[in-house]
């Protein structure tokens, strides 16, 4: 495996031409970052913590371990062969061409229905901020973004530097202040030390269930870890950027997740946060101007993530065309790199996912989302089932890639039913059963599709052979 790519990329497309490799070593490690630091992290909290009570501890941290081992094992795979293509290539060649299709699929297919969400957060920010209307406003961000991404892969590694930039010193300011505000050292801070760890109701108030129903929650916050082994490929030395993000992503969650979440449980009673515990901490701290500070913040998170779905989706779609799971069309690389008919398809079916928030029934866009909602734990256990099987095929052939999964194949076992688990678990809470139920109905349609069109493509190369 790890003669096939060792450095850079050797991406091909129709026209001859290859994947750009002008993302720096900056760009590899701030997009290692961005990944961990998204939306949902400001955004979806507040639910968590209000679920799980200071407990929520627990389920960031059992979320958090979960995601540790799968890029552990992501980035074995991903340092030994580096790939656009990422763990959709790697689930083709360890489970066939019909799991690399479904993956790929469903992975493109989930942050396509990002764009339209992160589009009209940024909207509803910016209205706020600034007046005008919502849709202007996520058409302007959605085509900003589109042009960097057209423009060349160094320009969306620079965009997100900065983006990432933004979020790591916000999360590591908001840790320091709310540290100092837990020392009592800030005077006007209505709130200090540690007491609402256990009080009001004890630290786990609604039990170890609602523990559990927390990691559900915050298991889609990590979503988006992965992306830096797909853009590593267009790097110079992919293996140094994935090593490194990979050997990192532990105290990256402990500080960004864990710090963070620890100084507003500390701080904040958890049924009290109503304007999101970000803002509602910095408020109860005594910070002027937070809201417009955590819009602010915010508003980089969503432009980070959304960047981020044009680039993934493009790069995904890109990679199922060089394996014949895609139209060809989708191959042709710009003189940039860029695989700009793939991030124009992308961007097209984001542009009608946009309009269709605006025009379609709330319910009928909701249904929409909730076919990707349990795509990160698919995801998952692509990714654990062919480390399994490619792990098992490199120790036999007695390669050593620069990362390497621990207690393996033991603890790759382990994530394996664990993952499986989770998805049982949201099967019985009523408030994922939706987004369980379209999840597995729409990955029954891409899963029977690839076993449909790798059997035509054996049908083919047997009638090609024949002759």
């Amino acid at each position: 495996m790890v003669s096939e790519v060792a450095t850079g990329s050797t991406q091909t497309g129709a026209d001859g031409r290859k994947l750009g490799t002008s993302l720096k070593s900056r760009h590899i490690t701030m997009i290692s970052i961005a990944g961990i630091i998204g939306a949902g992290l400001f955004v979806g909290s507040a639910n968590a913590i209000a679920e799980a009570g200071p407990a929520v501890l627990i389920s960031y941290m059992l979320a958090g371990t979960l995601v540790v081992l799968v890029m552990r094992m992501l980035g074995e795979m991903a340092t030994a062969n580096p790939d656009t293509g990422s763990f959709s290539v790697y689930a083709d060649r360890a489970l066939g061409g019909w799991a690399g299709f479904s993956i790929g699929w469903l992975y493109w297919w989930f942050w396509v229905l990002v764009i339209p969400v992160e589009a009209t957060a940024a909207a509803n920010i910016l209205t706020d901020l600034i007046g005008g209307a919502q849709w202007i406003w996520a058409l302007a961000v959605t085509l900003l973004l589109t042009i960097t991404n057209l423009a060349s892969v160094g320009n969306y590694g620079e965009f997100e530097f900065w983006f990432a930039l933004i979020k790591v010193v916000a999360i590591i300011a908001f840790i320091g202040v709310g540290v100092a505000a837990i020392a009592g050292v800030i005077p006007d801070s209505q709130v200090s030390g540690i007491d609402h760890l256990w009080q009001p109701d004890g630290f786990m108030p609604n039990g170890f269930g609602a523990v559990i129903a927390g990691m559900l929650i915050t298991m889609f916050s990590f979503m988006g870890t992965e992306i830096v082994t797909i853009a590593a490929a267009e790097s110079p030395d992919p293996q140094h950027g994935i090593s490194k993000a990979v050997r990192t992503v532990i105290w990256r969650i402990s500080l960004f997740y864990i710090g963070s979440i620890f100084v507003i449980v500390a701080l904040m009673p958890y049924d009290s946060l109503s304007s999101g515990s970000y803002q509602s901490t910095l408020q109860a701290i005594g910070i002027p101007g937070s809201k417009i500070i955590m819009d602010i913040v915010i508003l980089t998170a969503v432009a980070s993530c959304l960047n981020s779905a044009l680039y993934t989706a493009s790069r995904m779609l890109f990679s199922l065309s060089e394996r014949h799971d895609a139209p060809r069309a989708v191959r042709k690389i710009a003189r940039n790199g860029a695989p700009w008919v793939a991030v124009v398809a992308s961007t097209a079916v984001g542009f009608l996912a946009v309009i269709g928030n605006y025009l379609l029934p709330e319910k009928i866009f909701g249904y929409l989302l909730a076919t990707s909602g349990a795509v990160a734990l698919f995801v998952y256990l692509a990714i654990a089932a062919s480390q399994f099987v490619l792990g098992r095929r490199m120790r036999a052939e007695g390669e050593r890639p620069p990362v390497k999964m621990w207690l393996f194949p033991h603890l790759t076992i382990v994530v394996i039913v664990a993952i499986v688990a989770i998805l049982v678990l949201m099967a019985f809470d009523p408030d994922q059963q939706q987004a369980i139920g379209l999840s597995v109905v729409s990955a029954v349609v891409i899963v029977a599709l690839g076993v449909f069109v790798h059997r035509r493509h054996a049908r083919t190369e047997d009638s090609a052979t024949a002759t």
